[in-house]
């Protein structure tokens, strides 16, 4: 009997053993399982993001004098009613060199009389403005320190519509609170959207994305699965009140890359130039008279004498298409598409004269 009971034992201690052995490692195989290539990337790239705070002066109507003072006649009498208001903003940034430049937008800090960066250990930096750009909107900082984590800037031509993809910022300031981005996920909807100008910002080949985008997340990296940056986080449409709806835009960073290289050398973008053209978009009316089978692009309605337009051949009447591989709707896109070139660079217009398209080449040539 003893010698029954002492089997008994040993088989039972033998499957308790077997069976807590095998929840154990399916335990572990679960919390393995978890661990996935997003999680893994928000991991890495985490400590590359900061919180902006910005301290901005701005000139506000006087709320004891009436709006009427704003008129020049009142003026003369009364003089200038606004007053000078310091106002505080937060926005997002991040890191890409290891002796602290640092990525944002200008409509986060281009005008800020005082920046200060708060990175993922708690620590608070001034920042100084290298340079900005209020076109592009995009806005270069500088902080004083060393052996900064960054992100690597990736390649936005060779993006995947439907991949992964993950924004990491500062909305609400909650930066402030926790000391750590918030992380949204989601995928690359489209690229190469044109978006309308939004005071005076042009906004260029957007990618547009369903990772939610919130107030403070502006100037924040867009990354892939891989942690390469391929957009700087900038815009949302939303219905009014609503904040996001999944229609997030950032700006290609081979666009960004390519003004941070300008602002570095010369602290600004160098547009001084003219075309010499004045255009219309192409309503029914127009598309009716010149036998216009779409209301695409725009139509010339003068060309100045002794300037770039008018060195090219262009002449009244032409329907300018596209320019270089930018196509061109209407008078908004062809502004924001001349906006991507800089003096002296030489563009292909094709345009449409006579039922045939032609291109011609044009030098954008500085101001005298």
């Amino acid at each position: 009997m003893k010698l029954l009971r002492s089997v008994i034992f040993v088989l039972f201690t033998f499957f308790f053993t077997i069976n807590a052995q095998s929840l154990e490692a399916n335990n572990q195989s679960i919390g393995n399982s978890r661990q996935t290539i997003l999680t893994e990337t928000v991991s890495k790239v985490s400590e590359s993001i900061v919180g902006i705070t910005v301290t901005e002066v701005r000139k506000v109507q006087d709320p004891f004098f009436s709006p009427f003072f704003n008129d020049p006649f009142f003026r003369q009498f009364f003089g200038e009613r606004s007053t000078s208001r310091e106002i505080r903003s937060l926005g997002s940034g991040f890191i890409i060199s290891e002796d602290g430049y640092i990525l944002t937008n200008d409509h986060v800090a281009g005008n800020a009389t005082k920046v200060v960066v708060t990175l993922t250990n708690g620590k608070h930096i001034d920042a100084q403005i290298v340079g900005t750009d209020p076109i592009s909107d995009i806005c270069l900082l500088k902080i004083e320190e060393k052996n900064l984590p960054y992100l690597k800037l990736g390649n936005s031509d060779d993006i995947l519509i439907g991949e992964w993809v993950i924004a990491l910022g500062n909305p609400f300031g909650l930066f402030e609170v926790n000391e750590q981005p918030t992380v949204t996920v989601g995928v690359v909807s489209a690229k190469n959207m044109n978006l309308d100008p939004v005071e005076g910002r042009f906004y260029m080949n957007m990618i547009q994305t369903d990772a939610s985008i919130n107030g403070g997340n502006s100037g924040g990296p867009l990354v892939n699965a891989l942690g390469d940056v391929i957009g700087m986080n900038t815009i949302i449409y939303s219905t009014s009140g609503s904040g996001s709806i999944g229609l997030g835009f950032a700006i290609p960073v081979n666009k960004v890359k390519r003004i941070i290289d300008e602002l570095k050398k010369n602290k600004k973008i160098d547009r001084e130039f003219v075309t010499g053209l004045q255009v219309q978009d192409i309503d029914d009316e127009i598309a009716k008279y010149f036998k216009l089978n779409s209301k695409r692009g725009v139509i010339v309605t003068r060309v100045f004498a002794n300037t770039p337009a008018g060195e090219a051949g262009l002449l009244s009447g032409d329907v300018i298409l596209r320019i270089n591989n930018y196509r061109i709707s209407n008078q908004n896109s062809l502004l924001g598409v001349l906006q991507e070139f800089r003096t002296n660079d030489e563009i292909n217009l094709t345009i449409l004269r006579e039922d045939k398209e032609l291109t011609l080449p044009m030098k954008l040539k500085r101001k005298k």
